[in-house]
């Protein structure tokens, strides 16, 4: 079930409470993964981190691949290759900028992929640009500039990787908008997780140093929360509607600022939360404007 064929927010009070406590633990899972990377900083290269966490998180998901079945029936192959090369892009980028840059910056500036997926939807899927979407991504950029700081003595070009990694995760989404029109999701999802592993593994074999036993426990770690994030958002997805859910991984912010203090000390700068105020407030914006789009719509 898609988040579109989700229940309305008509759906009993217990259901949504459970929904919204599904998306809030994956937002903690999340959070985890940044503060591992952090904790394999220097220790591991990204593309042995970027193999790990694919061949665990696919390791995890195995039975449940196995019990779905039918995956020949896809329409697509090279796709699955495609997506699957631009999200292990994606998760090294944010690799390379959660072990180099402030945990709670390089989360600030992830916030931005609903912008960059409201661009993409204007520019290549012929939705239209209305002031209203025009006004919440130049908000959201001037967010992300406050974080960024270009041309100021607190610049840190660690965090280009994380607005690297909110550019490929938008371009992600729109080509599973394509894709899922034609294919089932847990299709897409079992295909995206096996396409993934051989291409992560030809990366870490040119930089190959075996992991010590910690490391390697921390990387299997890293990979069962990723799959039970995964299926938390699915499950919370199925239960209620996403203009509920959505806003919640929001919270991914204090939670990560909390671990970043808890584990390394770090403090989250004023314009670190400025910034992530704008950036959010421009993708509810942006949200806004989509969700009175659709009604005009279906007025017409």
């Amino acid at each position: 079930m898609t988040p579109s064929d989700s229940p309305s927010l008509s759906t009993g009070r217990p259901v949504l409470v459970a929904a919204a406590g599904m998306m809030l633990a994956a937002t903690v899972l999340n959070a985890c993964d940044g503060v591992i990377v952090r904790l394999l900083a220097g220790e591991v290269h990204p593309f042995v981190i970027g193999f790990f966490r694919a061949a665990f998180g696919l390791l995890f998901f195995l039975p449940w691949i196995l019990r779905r079945g039918d995956l020949m029936g896809s329409p697509y192959r090279w796709m699955h290759v495609l997506r699957a090369g631009l999200k292990l892009a994606s998760l090294l980028a944010l690799f390379v900028a959660f072990a180099n840059a402030p945990l709670s910056d390089v989360t600030a500036i992830s916030f931005t992929t609903p912008l960059f997926l409201l661009l993409g939807a204007c520019l290549f899927l012929g939705e239209s640009l209305t002031l209203a979407r025009i006004a919440s991504v130049v908000a959201g950029f001037a967010g992300m500039l406050i974080i960024l700081r270009p041309g100021a003595g607190g610049f840190d070009s660690a965090l280009l990787f994380a607005l690297v990694g909110a550019v490929l995760t938008a371009t992600i989404q729109l080509i599973l908008k394509g894709m899922s029109a034609h294919d089932r999701p847990d299709r897409l999802v079992a295909w995206n997780l096996i396409a993934m592993v051989p291409l992560a593994l030809v990366l870490a074999l040119t930089v190959w140093e075996t992991p010590s036993p910690r490391a390697l426990g921390l990387m299997a770690v890293q990979g069962a929360l990723g799959a039970g994030s995964q299926a938390l958002v699915t499950r919370a997805f199925s239960l209620a509607d996403a203009s509920f859910l959505a806003p919640l991984d929001f919270l991914r912010l204090p939670v990560i600022a909390l671990m970043a203090f808890v584990f390394f000390g770090e403090i989250a700068g004023f314009s670190t939360w400025i910034g992530a105020a704008i950036i959010i407030l421009a993708v509810s914006l942006g949200a806004i404007s989509k969700g009175g789009q659709k009604q005009g719509s279906q007025r017409l």
